[in-house]
Protein backbone atom coordinates (compact mmCIF):
# COMPACT_ATOMS: atom_id res chain seq x y z
CA UNK A 1 0.00 0.00 0.00
CA UNK A 2 1.37 3.38 -1.00
CA UNK A 3 1.53 6.27 1.46
CA UNK A 4 -0.08 9.52 0.45
CA UNK A 5 1.97 11.52 -2.07
CA UNK A 6 2.42 15.19 -1.14
CA UNK A 7 4.23 18.01 -2.92
CA UNK A 8 4.66 21.55 -1.67
CA UNK A 9 4.82 24.54 -4.01
CA UNK A 10 6.21 27.92 -2.90
CA UNK A 11 5.64 30.48 -5.69
CA UNK A 12 6.86 34.05 -5.17
CA UNK A 13 4.84 36.75 -6.94
CA UNK A 14 5.96 40.34 -7.47
CA UNK A 15 3.04 41.95 -5.66
CA UNK A 16 2.95 42.60 -1.93
CA UNK A 17 0.78 45.68 -1.60
CA UNK A 18 -2.48 45.24 -3.51
CA UNK A 19 -4.60 42.94 -1.33
CA UNK A 20 -7.11 42.27 -4.11
CA UNK A 21 -4.37 40.92 -6.39
CA UNK A 22 -2.77 38.92 -3.55
CA UNK A 23 -6.09 37.32 -2.64
CA UNK A 24 -6.99 36.57 -6.27
CA UNK A 25 -3.79 34.59 -6.78
CA UNK A 26 -4.42 32.64 -3.55
CA UNK A 27 -7.98 31.95 -4.65
CA UNK A 28 -6.76 30.64 -8.01
CA UNK A 29 -4.44 28.14 -6.30
CA UNK A 30 -7.10 27.08 -3.79
CA UNK A 31 -9.63 26.41 -6.57
CA UNK A 32 -8.03 23.03 -7.30
CA UNK A 33 -9.57 20.14 -5.36
CA UNK A 34 -7.11 18.49 -2.99
CA UNK A 35 -4.85 21.54 -2.70
CA UNK A 36 -4.54 23.38 0.62
CA UNK A 37 -3.17 26.92 0.69
CA UNK A 38 -1.10 26.84 3.87
CA UNK A 39 0.33 30.34 3.97
CA UNK A 40 0.17 33.70 2.18
CA UNK A 41 2.99 36.01 3.28
CA UNK A 42 2.96 39.48 1.65
CA UNK A 43 5.64 42.13 2.14
CA UNK A 44 4.95 45.76 1.34
CA UNK A 45 8.62 46.85 1.29
CA UNK A 46 9.69 43.95 -0.88
CA UNK A 47 6.46 44.24 -2.92
CA UNK A 48 6.40 40.48 -3.02
CA UNK A 49 4.16 37.70 -1.72
CA UNK A 50 5.29 34.18 -0.92
CA UNK A 51 2.54 31.56 -1.22
CA UNK A 52 2.73 28.05 0.19
CA UNK A 53 0.32 25.34 -0.91
CA UNK A 54 0.49 21.56 -0.92
CA UNK A 55 -1.34 18.41 -1.98
CA UNK A 56 -1.05 15.53 -4.47
CA UNK A 57 1.45 16.21 -7.30
CA UNK A 58 -1.05 16.52 -10.17
CA UNK A 59 -3.32 18.83 -8.18
CA UNK A 60 -0.42 21.04 -7.06
CA UNK A 61 0.79 21.27 -10.66
CA UNK A 62 -2.62 22.54 -11.78
CA UNK A 63 -2.82 24.96 -8.84
CA UNK A 64 0.60 26.37 -9.76
CA UNK A 65 -0.52 27.03 -13.33
CA UNK A 66 -3.76 28.68 -12.25
CA UNK A 67 -1.81 30.92 -9.87
CA UNK A 68 0.66 31.75 -12.66
CA UNK A 69 -2.18 32.64 -15.01
CA UNK A 70 -3.71 34.91 -12.36
CA UNK A 71 -0.38 36.67 -11.88
CA UNK A 72 -0.01 37.03 -15.64
CA UNK A 73 -3.40 38.73 -15.85
CA UNK A 74 -3.15 40.95 -12.76
CA UNK A 75 0.48 42.08 -12.33
CA UNK A 76 2.18 44.71 -14.50
CA UNK A 77 5.95 44.49 -14.03
CA UNK A 78 6.55 47.71 -15.96
CA UNK A 79 5.15 49.54 -12.91
CA UNK A 80 6.80 47.38 -10.25
CA UNK A 81 9.29 48.47 -7.63
CA UNK A 82 10.42 46.74 -4.47
CA UNK A 83 13.40 45.83 -2.33
CA UNK A 84 13.54 42.15 -3.31
CA UNK A 85 15.41 40.95 -6.43
CA UNK A 86 12.92 40.00 -9.17
CA UNK A 87 12.57 39.47 -12.90
CA UNK A 88 8.93 38.54 -13.41
CA UNK A 89 5.35 38.68 -12.17
CA UNK A 90 5.67 35.04 -11.12
CA UNK A 91 9.29 35.43 -10.15
CA UNK A 92 10.18 31.96 -8.92
CA UNK A 93 8.16 28.78 -8.45
CA UNK A 94 9.84 25.79 -6.74
CA UNK A 95 8.28 22.36 -6.23
CA UNK A 96 9.34 20.61 -3.03
CA UNK A 97 9.02 16.87 -2.24
CA UNK A 98 7.29 16.32 1.10
CA UNK A 99 6.09 12.70 1.23
CA UNK A 100 6.07 9.78 -1.19
CA UNK A 101 7.54 11.86 -4.04
CA UNK A 102 11.12 11.99 -5.35
CA UNK A 103 13.14 15.04 -6.28
CA UNK A 104 13.18 13.92 -9.90
CA UNK A 105 9.39 13.75 -9.91
CA UNK A 106 9.31 17.33 -8.64
CA UNK A 107 11.79 18.32 -11.34
CA UNK A 108 9.46 16.80 -13.91
CA UNK A 109 6.56 18.78 -12.45
CA UNK A 110 8.69 21.91 -12.90
CA UNK A 111 9.41 21.05 -16.53
CA UNK A 112 5.76 20.36 -17.20
CA UNK A 113 4.69 23.64 -15.60
CA UNK A 114 7.42 25.60 -17.37
CA UNK A 115 6.41 24.21 -20.75
CA UNK A 116 2.75 25.00 -20.14
CA UNK A 117 3.43 28.55 -18.94
CA UNK A 118 5.65 29.19 -21.94
CA UNK A 119 3.13 27.73 -24.38
CA UNK A 120 -0.17 29.02 -23.00
CA UNK A 121 0.92 32.35 -21.54
CA UNK A 122 3.61 33.04 -24.13
CA UNK A 123 6.30 34.22 -21.69
CA UNK A 124 9.96 33.23 -21.16
CA UNK A 125 10.58 30.49 -18.59
CA UNK A 126 13.87 29.28 -17.10
CA UNK A 127 14.46 26.10 -15.11
CA UNK A 128 16.66 26.05 -11.98
CA UNK A 129 18.01 23.87 -9.16
CA UNK A 130 17.11 20.16 -9.61
CA UNK A 131 15.18 20.91 -12.83
CA UNK A 132 17.96 22.98 -14.43
CA UNK A 133 18.60 22.22 -18.10
CA UNK A 134 22.32 22.98 -17.76
CA UNK A 135 24.77 23.47 -14.86
CA UNK A 136 25.15 27.23 -15.33
CA UNK A 137 21.42 27.65 -14.79
CA UNK A 138 21.19 25.78 -11.50
CA UNK A 139 21.53 28.93 -9.38
CA UNK A 140 18.50 31.21 -9.08
CA UNK A 141 20.80 34.17 -8.40
CA UNK A 142 22.68 33.59 -11.66
CA UNK A 143 19.48 33.38 -13.70
CA UNK A 144 18.03 36.46 -12.05
CA UNK A 145 21.20 38.59 -12.29
CA UNK A 146 20.41 42.01 -13.69
CA UNK A 147 16.78 41.50 -12.69
CA UNK A 148 13.82 42.81 -14.64
CA UNK A 149 15.65 45.93 -15.83
CA UNK A 150 18.32 43.89 -17.68
CA UNK A 151 15.96 41.20 -18.96
CA UNK A 152 15.36 42.64 -22.43
CA UNK A 153 19.09 42.73 -23.20
CA UNK A 154 19.65 39.30 -21.61
CA UNK A 155 16.97 37.64 -23.75
CA UNK A 156 18.81 38.82 -26.87
CA UNK A 157 21.89 36.80 -25.94
CA UNK A 158 22.13 33.21 -27.30
CA UNK A 159 23.28 31.86 -23.94
CA UNK A 160 20.11 33.18 -22.30
CA UNK A 161 17.51 31.70 -24.63
CA UNK A 162 14.77 30.53 -22.23
CA UNK A 163 14.04 26.87 -21.65
CA UNK A 164 10.41 27.44 -22.64
CA UNK A 165 8.44 30.24 -24.24
CA UNK A 166 9.72 32.96 -26.56
CA UNK A 167 13.08 34.71 -26.32
CA UNK A 168 11.18 37.97 -26.32
CA UNK A 169 10.77 40.66 -23.70
CA UNK A 170 7.23 40.82 -22.29
CA UNK A 171 7.09 44.13 -20.35
CA UNK A 172 3.97 43.28 -18.33
CA UNK A 173 5.18 39.87 -17.16
CA UNK A 174 8.97 39.71 -17.53
CA UNK A 175 10.17 36.12 -17.11
CA UNK A 176 9.79 33.41 -14.50
CA UNK A 177 12.01 30.72 -13.02
CA UNK A 178 10.58 27.29 -12.20
CA UNK A 179 12.40 24.47 -10.45
CA UNK A 180 12.59 21.83 -7.75
CA UNK A 181 14.46 21.91 -4.47
CA UNK A 182 14.53 20.29 -1.08
CA UNK A 183 12.31 21.50 1.74
CA UNK A 184 13.98 24.38 3.57
CA UNK A 185 13.36 24.04 7.31
CA UNK A 186 13.52 27.38 9.11
CA UNK A 187 14.69 26.42 12.58
CA UNK A 188 15.79 28.50 15.57
CA UNK A 189 17.57 27.12 18.65
CA UNK A 190 16.97 29.03 21.90
CA UNK A 191 19.77 29.97 24.30
CA UNK A 192 19.79 31.03 27.95
CA UNK A 193 21.45 34.33 27.07
CA UNK A 194 20.62 37.68 25.52
CA UNK A 195 24.08 37.96 23.98
CA UNK A 196 23.74 37.93 20.18
CA UNK A 197 27.53 37.63 19.77
CA UNK A 198 27.59 34.33 21.63
CA UNK A 199 24.73 33.02 19.48
CA UNK A 200 26.62 34.11 16.36
CA UNK A 201 29.76 32.36 17.58
CA UNK A 202 27.78 29.10 17.68
CA UNK A 203 26.36 29.82 14.23
CA UNK A 204 29.86 30.27 12.79
CA UNK A 205 30.91 26.93 14.30
CA UNK A 206 28.03 24.89 12.91
CA UNK A 207 27.18 26.41 9.52
CA UNK A 208 28.49 24.85 6.34
CA UNK A 209 30.11 28.10 5.20
CA UNK A 210 32.06 28.30 8.44
CA UNK A 211 34.14 31.33 9.34
CA UNK A 212 37.20 33.22 8.12
CA UNK A 213 40.50 31.55 8.98
CA UNK A 214 42.84 33.62 11.16
CA UNK A 215 46.56 33.41 11.81
CA UNK A 216 48.25 33.37 15.20
CA UNK A 217 47.93 37.14 15.45
CA UNK A 218 44.21 37.10 14.71
CA UNK A 219 44.52 38.39 11.16
CA UNK A 220 42.23 37.03 8.44
CA UNK A 221 44.08 34.61 6.16
CA UNK A 222 43.99 35.23 2.39
CA UNK A 223 44.90 32.83 -0.42
CA UNK A 224 47.20 33.66 -3.35
CA UNK A 225 44.31 35.24 -5.24
CA UNK A 226 43.43 37.46 -2.30
CA UNK A 227 40.29 35.55 -1.31
CA UNK A 228 39.46 34.94 2.33
CA UNK A 229 40.30 31.40 3.44
CA UNK A 230 37.36 29.77 5.20
CA UNK A 231 37.29 27.19 8.01
CA UNK A 232 34.20 25.03 7.29
CA UNK A 233 31.62 24.59 10.01
CA UNK A 234 30.57 21.25 11.45
CA UNK A 235 27.33 20.69 9.52
CA UNK A 236 26.57 20.45 5.83
CA UNK A 237 23.32 21.89 4.47
CA UNK A 238 23.18 24.44 7.28
CA UNK A 239 23.09 28.23 7.03
CA UNK A 240 23.08 30.02 10.36
CA UNK A 241 23.43 33.36 12.10
CA UNK A 242 23.02 34.50 15.69
CA UNK A 243 20.44 37.07 16.70
CA UNK A 244 18.50 38.45 19.65
CA UNK A 245 14.70 38.35 19.77
CA UNK A 246 13.29 40.98 22.10
CA UNK A 247 9.89 39.27 22.27
CA UNK A 248 11.55 36.15 23.73
CA UNK A 249 14.16 38.05 25.78
CA UNK A 250 16.83 35.66 24.55
CA UNK A 251 19.31 35.03 21.77
CA UNK A 252 18.81 32.32 19.18
CA UNK A 253 20.87 30.50 16.62
CA UNK A 254 18.76 31.07 13.51
CA UNK A 255 19.16 28.22 11.04
CA UNK A 256 18.06 27.36 7.54
CA UNK A 257 18.36 23.59 7.07
CA UNK A 258 18.46 23.12 3.31
CA UNK A 259 18.35 19.30 3.19
CA UNK A 260 16.94 17.58 6.26
CA UNK A 261 17.37 14.16 4.65
CA UNK A 262 21.15 14.61 4.52
CA UNK A 263 21.52 16.53 7.81
CA UNK A 264 18.90 15.59 10.37
CA UNK A 265 17.04 18.10 12.49
CA UNK A 266 18.05 16.37 15.71
CA UNK A 267 21.74 16.37 14.73
CA UNK A 268 21.53 20.15 14.26
CA UNK A 269 19.98 20.53 17.72
CA UNK A 270 22.53 18.28 19.41
CA UNK A 271 25.45 20.02 17.68
CA UNK A 272 24.21 23.43 18.83
CA UNK A 273 23.97 22.02 22.37
CA UNK A 274 27.60 20.87 22.18
CA UNK A 275 28.84 24.22 20.91
CA UNK A 276 26.74 26.11 23.46
CA UNK A 277 28.23 24.05 26.30
CA UNK A 278 31.73 25.07 25.18
CA UNK A 279 30.70 28.69 25.80
CA UNK A 280 29.04 27.94 29.13
CA UNK A 281 25.57 28.31 27.64
CA UNK A 282 22.48 26.12 27.90
CA UNK A 283 20.07 25.36 25.07
CA UNK A 284 16.53 25.77 26.43
CA UNK A 285 14.63 24.53 23.38
CA UNK A 286 13.96 25.39 19.75
CA UNK A 287 11.25 26.49 17.36
CA UNK A 288 10.09 25.70 13.84
CA UNK A 289 9.33 28.81 11.80
CA UNK A 290 6.51 28.12 9.35
CA UNK A 291 5.84 24.49 8.48
CA UNK A 292 7.92 21.33 8.63
CA UNK A 293 7.56 17.92 6.95
CA UNK A 294 6.64 14.99 9.15
CA UNK A 295 9.86 13.15 8.21
CA UNK A 296 12.41 15.06 10.34
CA UNK A 297 10.15 14.86 13.39
CA UNK A 298 9.66 11.11 12.98
CA UNK A 299 13.43 10.69 12.58
CA UNK A 300 14.02 12.72 15.73
CA UNK A 301 11.43 10.73 17.67
CA UNK A 302 13.08 7.45 16.68
CA UNK A 303 16.53 8.81 17.53
CA UNK A 304 15.57 9.84 21.04
CA UNK A 305 13.58 6.67 21.73
CA UNK A 306 16.57 4.60 20.64
CA UNK A 307 18.79 6.58 23.03
CA UNK A 308 16.38 5.57 25.80
CA UNK A 309 16.77 1.90 24.85
CA UNK A 310 13.26 1.79 23.44
CA UNK A 311 11.99 0.34 20.15
CA UNK A 312 11.92 2.78 17.24
CA UNK A 313 8.64 1.26 16.08
CA UNK A 314 6.38 3.51 18.14
CA UNK A 315 3.15 4.93 16.74
CA UNK A 316 3.54 8.13 14.75
CA UNK A 317 1.79 10.26 17.36
CA UNK A 318 4.28 9.15 20.03
CA UNK A 319 7.24 9.76 17.70
CA UNK A 320 6.07 13.32 17.07
CA UNK A 321 5.40 13.89 20.77
CA UNK A 322 8.88 12.58 21.62
CA UNK A 323 10.45 14.88 19.03
CA UNK A 324 8.57 17.92 20.33
CA UNK A 325 9.59 17.23 23.92
CA UNK A 326 13.20 16.28 23.13
CA UNK A 327 13.82 19.26 20.83
CA UNK A 328 11.91 21.63 23.12
CA UNK A 329 9.78 22.78 20.21
CA UNK A 330 7.26 24.33 22.58
CA UNK A 331 9.87 26.39 24.48
CA UNK A 332 8.90 29.86 23.22
CA UNK A 333 5.45 29.10 21.75
CA UNK A 334 3.05 26.13 21.64
CA UNK A 335 3.82 23.62 18.90
CA UNK A 336 0.52 22.65 17.24
CA UNK A 337 1.34 19.67 15.02
CA UNK A 338 -2.00 19.88 13.19
CA UNK A 339 -0.95 23.31 11.89
CA UNK A 340 2.85 23.01 11.81
CA UNK A 341 3.31 19.62 10.07
CA UNK A 342 2.70 19.79 6.31
CA UNK A 343 1.16 16.33 6.02
CA UNK A 344 -1.29 17.04 8.82
CA UNK A 345 -2.20 20.45 7.46
CA UNK A 346 -3.24 18.97 4.10
CA UNK A 347 -4.61 15.65 5.39
CA UNK A 348 -7.75 14.29 3.78
CA UNK A 349 -10.74 13.91 6.03
CA UNK A 350 -11.00 10.39 7.45
CA UNK A 351 -14.41 10.35 9.12
CA UNK A 352 -14.54 6.60 9.71
CA UNK A 353 -11.02 6.26 11.11
CA UNK A 354 -11.69 9.22 13.41
CA UNK A 355 -14.74 7.57 14.99
CA UNK A 356 -14.77 5.89 18.36
CA UNK A 357 -14.90 2.09 18.22
CA UNK A 358 -18.54 2.19 19.36
CA UNK A 359 -19.56 4.77 16.78
CA UNK A 360 -17.82 2.84 14.00
CA UNK A 361 -19.62 -0.38 14.95
CA UNK A 362 -22.90 1.52 15.05
CA UNK A 363 -22.19 3.00 11.60
CA UNK A 364 -21.42 -0.43 10.16
CA UNK A 365 -24.62 -1.83 11.64
CA UNK A 366 -26.85 0.88 10.15
CA UNK A 367 -29.07 0.36 7.08
CA UNK A 368 -26.55 1.57 4.48
CA UNK A 369 -24.13 -0.50 2.37
CA UNK A 370 -21.08 1.54 3.36
CA UNK A 371 -19.01 1.22 5.42
CA UNK A 372 -19.16 -2.50 4.86
CA UNK A 373 -16.97 -5.54 4.54
CA UNK A 374 -14.13 -3.76 2.76
CA UNK A 375 -13.69 -1.17 5.48
CA UNK A 376 -14.05 -3.80 8.21
CA UNK A 377 -11.41 -5.98 6.50
CA UNK A 378 -9.01 -3.02 6.40
CA UNK A 379 -9.63 -2.38 10.10
CA UNK A 380 -8.93 -6.04 10.90
CA UNK A 381 -5.62 -5.82 9.04
CA UNK A 382 -4.70 -2.60 10.80
CA UNK A 383 -5.34 -4.21 14.20
CA UNK A 384 -3.20 -7.19 13.17
CA UNK A 385 -0.26 -4.95 12.29
CA UNK A 386 -0.78 -3.09 15.56
CA UNK A 387 -0.54 -6.33 17.53
CA UNK A 388 2.67 -7.31 15.74
CA UNK A 389 4.17 -3.91 16.59
CA UNK A 390 2.99 -4.24 20.18
CA UNK A 391 4.70 -7.60 20.69
CA UNK A 392 7.91 -6.21 19.17
CA UNK A 393 7.83 -3.13 21.37
CA UNK A 394 7.20 -5.20 24.49
CA UNK A 395 10.24 -7.33 23.62
CA UNK A 396 12.83 -4.68 22.73
CA UNK A 397 14.72 -3.88 25.94
CA UNK A 398 13.58 -7.04 27.73
CA UNK A 399 16.35 -9.23 29.11
CA UNK A 400 16.73 -12.64 27.50
CA UNK A 401 15.63 -11.43 24.06
CA UNK A 402 18.65 -9.28 23.18
CA UNK A 403 19.40 -11.13 19.92
CA UNK A 404 16.05 -10.10 18.49
CA UNK A 405 15.98 -6.45 19.57
CA UNK A 406 17.34 -5.00 16.35
CA UNK A 407 15.20 -7.10 14.04
CA UNK A 408 12.05 -6.55 16.08
CA UNK A 409 12.59 -2.79 16.29
CA UNK A 410 12.97 -2.62 12.50
CA UNK A 411 9.89 -4.81 12.06
CA UNK A 412 7.86 -2.60 14.38
CA UNK A 413 8.71 0.46 12.25
CA UNK A 414 7.36 -1.34 9.17
CA UNK A 415 4.33 -2.67 11.06
CA UNK A 416 3.41 0.84 12.21
CA UNK A 417 3.55 2.09 8.61
CA UNK A 418 1.38 -0.82 7.48
CA UNK A 419 -1.05 -0.21 10.34
CA UNK A 420 -1.45 3.41 9.27
CA UNK A 421 -1.88 2.49 5.60
CA UNK A 422 -4.60 -0.02 6.43
CA UNK A 423 -6.31 2.50 8.68
CA UNK A 424 -6.43 4.92 5.72
CA UNK A 425 -7.95 2.10 3.67
CA UNK A 426 -10.94 2.02 6.05
CA UNK A 427 -12.06 5.32 4.53
CA UNK A 428 -10.63 4.64 1.07
CA UNK A 429 -12.88 1.62 0.65
CA UNK A 430 -15.97 3.64 1.43
CA UNK A 431 -14.81 6.49 -0.83
CA UNK A 432 -14.39 3.97 -3.67
CA UNK A 433 -17.96 2.75 -3.17
CA UNK A 434 -19.22 6.35 -3.11
CA UNK A 435 -17.41 7.02 -6.39
CA UNK A 436 -19.35 4.17 -8.03
CA UNK A 437 -22.61 5.66 -6.77
CA UNK A 438 -21.61 9.07 -8.10
CA UNK A 439 -20.81 7.63 -11.53
CA UNK A 440 -24.17 5.88 -11.67
CA UNK A 441 -25.93 9.22 -11.11
CA UNK A 442 -24.38 10.80 -14.21
CA UNK A 443 -26.81 11.90 -16.93
CA UNK A 444 -27.73 9.41 -19.67
CA UNK A 445 -30.24 11.28 -21.83
CA UNK A 446 -28.09 11.20 -24.99
CA UNK A 447 -25.86 8.60 -26.59
CA UNK A 448 -22.80 10.68 -25.67
CA UNK A 449 -23.90 11.00 -22.07
CA UNK A 450 -24.63 7.28 -21.89
CA UNK A 451 -21.16 6.43 -23.23
CA UNK A 452 -19.48 8.81 -20.77
CA UNK A 453 -21.55 7.41 -17.91
CA UNK A 454 -20.69 3.80 -18.82
CA UNK A 455 -16.98 4.65 -19.01
CA UNK A 456 -17.10 6.42 -15.64
CA UNK A 457 -18.91 3.48 -14.02
CA UNK A 458 -16.36 1.03 -15.46
CA UNK A 459 -13.41 3.03 -14.08
CA UNK A 460 -15.09 3.49 -10.71
CA UNK A 461 -15.81 -0.23 -10.44
CA UNK A 462 -12.20 -1.04 -11.29
CA UNK A 463 -11.03 1.30 -8.55
CA UNK A 464 -13.55 -0.26 -6.16
CA UNK A 465 -11.97 -3.66 -6.88
CA UNK A 466 -8.38 -2.45 -6.58
CA UNK A 467 -8.82 -0.84 -3.15
CA UNK A 468 -9.73 -4.13 -1.37
CA UNK A 469 -7.10 -5.93 -3.44
CA UNK A 470 -4.47 -3.63 -1.94
CA UNK A 471 -6.01 -4.30 1.46
CA UNK A 472 -5.69 -8.05 0.94
CA UNK A 473 -2.03 -7.66 -0.03
CA UNK A 474 -1.37 -5.54 3.04
CA UNK A 475 -3.11 -8.06 5.30
CA UNK A 476 -0.85 -10.82 3.98
CA UNK A 477 2.14 -8.65 4.85
CA UNK A 478 0.70 -8.18 8.35
CA UNK A 479 0.76 -11.95 8.83
CA UNK A 480 4.51 -11.96 8.10
CA UNK A 481 5.01 -9.38 10.85
CA UNK A 482 2.98 -11.53 13.23
CA UNK A 483 5.24 -14.43 12.28
CA UNK A 484 8.32 -12.38 13.22
CA UNK A 485 6.66 -11.42 16.51
CA UNK A 486 5.83 -15.06 17.30
CA UNK A 487 9.32 -16.25 16.39
CA UNK A 488 11.41 -13.59 18.15
CA UNK A 489 9.04 -11.89 20.55
CA UNK A 490 8.31 -12.16 24.22
CA UNK A 491 6.77 -15.60 24.72
CA UNK A 492 4.33 -14.15 27.25
CA UNK A 493 2.79 -12.25 24.32
CA UNK A 494 2.70 -15.19 21.90
CA UNK A 495 -1.11 -15.32 21.92
CA UNK A 496 -1.17 -11.71 20.72
CA UNK A 497 0.86 -12.71 17.68
CA UNK A 498 -1.66 -15.47 17.02
CA UNK A 499 -4.64 -13.15 17.35
CA UNK A 500 -2.90 -10.76 14.93
CA UNK A 501 -2.38 -13.53 12.38
CA UNK A 502 -6.03 -14.59 12.61
CA UNK A 503 -7.23 -11.01 12.19
CA UNK A 504 -4.94 -10.48 9.21
CA UNK A 505 -6.13 -13.69 7.59
CA UNK A 506 -9.74 -12.61 8.09
CA UNK A 507 -8.91 -9.21 6.65
CA UNK A 508 -7.23 -10.78 3.63
CA UNK A 509 -10.08 -13.18 2.89
CA UNK A 510 -12.71 -10.51 3.56
CA UNK A 511 -11.00 -8.04 1.23
CA UNK A 512 -10.67 -10.76 -1.43
CA UNK A 513 -14.43 -11.38 -1.21
CA UNK A 514 -14.98 -7.69 -1.91
CA UNK A 515 -12.62 -7.81 -4.90
CA UNK A 516 -14.51 -10.70 -6.45
CA UNK A 517 -17.89 -9.11 -5.69
CA UNK A 518 -16.89 -5.87 -7.45
CA UNK A 519 -15.56 -7.74 -10.48
CA UNK A 520 -19.11 -8.78 -11.33
CA UNK A 521 -19.92 -5.23 -12.47
CA UNK A 522 -16.86 -4.86 -14.73
CA UNK A 523 -16.93 -5.47 -18.49
CA UNK A 524 -13.17 -5.78 -19.04
CA UNK A 525 -12.66 -9.56 -19.02
CA UNK A 526 -8.86 -9.44 -18.95
CA UNK A 527 -8.96 -7.13 -15.93
CA UNK A 528 -11.44 -9.40 -14.17
CA UNK A 529 -9.40 -12.56 -14.77
CA UNK A 530 -6.15 -11.01 -13.58
CA UNK A 531 -7.63 -9.48 -10.41
CA UNK A 532 -9.53 -12.67 -9.52
CA UNK A 533 -6.37 -14.75 -9.85
CA UNK A 534 -4.43 -12.35 -7.62
CA UNK A 535 -7.16 -12.30 -4.99
CA UNK A 536 -7.43 -16.09 -4.86
CA UNK A 537 -3.65 -16.45 -4.65
CA UNK A 538 -3.55 -14.04 -1.71
CA UNK A 539 -6.20 -16.04 0.13
CA UNK A 540 -4.21 -19.27 -0.30
CA UNK A 541 -1.01 -17.63 0.92
CA UNK A 542 -2.77 -16.05 3.90
CA UNK A 543 -4.25 -19.38 4.97
CA UNK A 544 -0.85 -21.10 4.83
CA UNK A 545 1.02 -18.25 6.56
CA UNK A 546 -1.56 -18.05 9.34
CA UNK A 547 -1.30 -21.77 10.04
CA UNK A 548 2.47 -21.43 10.38
CA UNK A 549 2.13 -18.60 12.89
CA UNK A 550 -0.44 -20.53 14.91
CA UNK A 551 1.88 -23.53 15.02
CA UNK A 552 4.67 -21.41 16.54
CA UNK A 553 2.23 -19.81 18.98
CA UNK A 554 0.85 -23.21 19.94
CA UNK A 555 4.35 -24.44 20.75
CA UNK A 556 4.90 -21.42 23.01
CA UNK A 557 1.67 -21.73 24.94
CA UNK A 558 1.52 -25.52 25.04
CA UNK A 559 -1.58 -25.81 22.93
Amino acid sequence: MNARRIVECVPNFSEGRDRAVIDSIAKAAASVQGVAVLDVDPGADTNRTVYTFAGPPEAVLEAAFRAARAGFELIDMSKHSGAHPRMGALDVCPFVPVAGVSMEECAELARTLGERIGRELGVPVYLYEAAASRPERKSLADIRSGEYEALEAKLAKPEWVPDFGPAAFMPRFGACVVGAREFLVAYNVDLNTRDRKLANEIALSIREGGRAARDADGNIVKDAAGNTVKVPGRLNNVRAIGWYIDGYKRAQVSINLTDWRATSLHSVYETVKEEAAKLGLVVTGSEIVGLVPLGPLVEAGRHYLSRMGKSEGAPESLLVETAVRSLGLDDVAPFESAKKVVEYAVAEAAPLAAMTVKDFCDEVSADSPAPGGGSVSALAGSLAAALAAMVANLTVGKKGYEKGWGELSAMAVKAQALKDALMRAVDEDTRAFDAVMTAMKLPKATAEQQAARNAAIEEANKAAADVPLATAEACLEAITFCADAARLGNKASASDSGVGALLARAGCEGAALNVITNLGSIADEAFKAERRARAEDLVRKAESACKEVLAVVGAHIGR
